[in-house]
C-alpha cells in the first residue's frame, strides 16, 4: 500500500469501505470523484496526482561544467553564444536553460521575439534590458522574467563581460 499506509487504515482515514477500496484497486469499479478525493485527502496527496504520467516522466539530464552544447541559434545575433545546458524530452512543457555569453565583439541587440516565457539571471556585466517599452538597468545577480512574444533583448552593453543564463519555457504542440 502506498505512502506505509495499511488498506484498512487508508480506508477508515478516507472515509470509504475497505471493501469499496478493494474493488478500486482490483478495477472493478470506477470511483467517483468525491471518492477520489477522499482518497487523497487520506493519503495527504493532490487529488491530480491520480491523474500524473510520472511513470513515463522519466527524464533526467546532467551536464557537467563547461560540458554544454554549443547551439548555433538561427536568427541569432553573432557574438552571442548559446551553449545548452540541458534537455528533457517528455512532457509538453519544452525548456530551454541556455548560458548565454557575449564574445567580445557582440553588439546590443533588442529584437528577440519568440513564443513563451523567458527567465533570465545575469552572471557577469552590466547591461541596459529592453522589454517592449520599458528598460532596465541589471547586473550580476539581477534576474528578469517576462513574456517573450514583447521585443526584447541588450539594448547597451555597459560592463563587459557579459554572461547570463536563459531560460525559455513553452507548451510543445
Amino acid at each position: 500500500m502506498a505512502a506505509d499506509v495499511s488498506g484498512g487504515e487508508l480506508a477508515k482515514t478516507s472515509g470509504i469501505s475497505a471493501s469499496m477500496l478493494s474493488r478500486i484497486e482490483r478495477g472493478l469499479v470506477s470511483p467517483s470523484v468525491e471518492t477520489l478525493e477522499r482518497l487523497a485527502n487520506g493519503l495527504g496527496v493532490p487529488a491530480s496526482r491520480f491523474f500524473g504520467d510520472q511513470a513515463r516522466r522519466t527524464d533526467f539530464c546532467h551536464v557537467r561544467a563547461g560540458q554544454g552544447l554549443v547551439v548555433d541559434r538561427i536568427g541569432a545575433i553573432s557574438d552571442y553564444r548559446y551553449e545548452l545546458l540541458g534537455h528533457l524530452l517528455s512532457g509538453n512543457l519544452f525548456v530551454e536553460p541556455y548560458l548565454v555569453t557575449l564574445l567580445p565583439g557582440a553588439d546590443p541587440y533588442v529584437t528577440f521575439q519568440h513564443p513563451g516565457l523567458k527567465f533570465l539571471y545575469f552572471l557577469s556585466g552590466e547591461v541596459r534590458y529592453r522589454y517592449g517599452g520599458r528598460t532596465a538597468e541589471v547586473r550580476a545577480g539581477d534576474s528578469l522574467l517576462f513574456d517573450a512574444t514583447a521585443l526584447h533583448g541588450i539594448e547597451a552593453i555597459q560592463t563587459q563581460p557579459v554572461s547570463y543564463l536563459s531560460v525559455v519555457f513553452t507548451l510543445r504542440e
